[in-house]
């Protein structure tokens, strides 16, 4: 489909789909240390910074999918290489989850085309492992070292073809240089509620909170 499937010996450039990728879990309030006398103690990370010098950590690292988003000049001769995580494309846009008819399906994938999303879809096809549809999800980003995924091109599963490439590229160069605006800043306080409704998450300012804003609106027949 959008795919392509080079050789082993072929180099690596941006677009290229990996498995697995290493992807570390940790939290920085409860990182498990392990000390000089090999008993681990958990601890925060303010608190081992402070001390100044390196410690030996547990970490949990799970398999995942990701593509990588370098540069193709960074992806021969950079130290690293970053990768962008794959994910069921349900997981990375949300309003895909309860979408049924293909004519739903199509106003979801196509607005990437219009609007500056975190996200690149990838279709499914058996040959890339892929046997739902997937998402890229930009806002997971991942790290590995040139020289270890150069002997990993093995386990490249393919990479995207030009054209895919070159939608990949314009969607991932928007996404980094993009402005984050909270939209909804110049509607009043009925606008406002009536915008979050959809919105859940947007949280008012200071001049919508101080408006008389009718807590439970009747449903929009629009």
């Amino acid at each position: 489909m959008i795919y392509e499937f080079p050789s082993a010996q072929t180099p690596i450039r941006q677009g290229d789909v990996f498995y697995p990728i290493p992807r570390i879990e940790m939290s920085l309030s409860e990182l498990p240390v392990i000390n000089e006398a090999g008993v681990v103690e958990v601890r925060r990370w303010n608190d081992i910074s402070a001390m100044g010098k390196p410690v030996v950590a547990s970490l949990g690292v799970r398999p995942t999918v990701g593509i990588v988003i370098s540069q193709n000049c960074d992806a021969v001769r950079a130290d690293d290489i970053a990768l962008a995580e794959i994910r069921d494309f349900t997981d990375v846009e949300r309003k895909s989850k309860q979408t049924a008819s293909a004519k739903a399906w199509v106003s979801i994938i196509t607005q990437h085309a219009r609007l500056n999303l975190k996200w690149f879809y990838l279709p499914p096809d058996n040959r890339m492992g892929f046997h739902q549809k997937m998402g890229v999800d930009f806002l997971t980003i991942l790290r590995v070292a040139r020289i270890d995924l150069e002997n990993m091109r093995a386990a490249r599963l393919g990479r995207l073809n030009d054209l895919a490439t070159e939608h990949f590229r314009e969607r991932l160069s928007d996404f980094f240089r993009r402005y984050a605006y909270d939209e909804w800043y110049p509607l009043n306080g009925d606008e406002y509620a009536e915008y979050k409704r959809e919105y859940h998450e947007a949280k008012p300012f200071d001049w919508q909170a101080s408006q008389s804003i009718a807590p439970n609106l009747p449903p929009s027949t629009e």
